[in-house]
């Protein structure tokens, strides 16, 4: 479930393997860029987190990170 604290979308992704991991990672990068809307991870072995905000609007949540988190919750296996 995504979090919103410090004025950003937050949440941790786990899967079973790196490779699962990756390949998740795979899928968000092409959704963003079809939206031109990129975020900020991290990703160690099988964990994922992301961080949304939109720096147009001042480093806020708003609509457009909103629509990127369900683009990125219905990617999940």
């Amino acid at each position: 479930m995504w979090e919103e604290k410090n004025h950003q979308l937050y949440r941790k992704f786990e899967f079973k393997t790196f490779s699962e991991a990756f390949g998740f990672m795979t899928r968000v990068a092409l959704a963003a860029e079809k939206m031109d809307h990129h975020p900020l991870w991290t990703n160690v072995y099988n964990k994922v987190e992301i961080w949304l905000s939109t720096h147009d609007a001042g480093n806020v949540v708003t609509e457009k990170d909103r629509k990127l988190a369900n683009k990125i919750d219905a990617l999940v296996p």
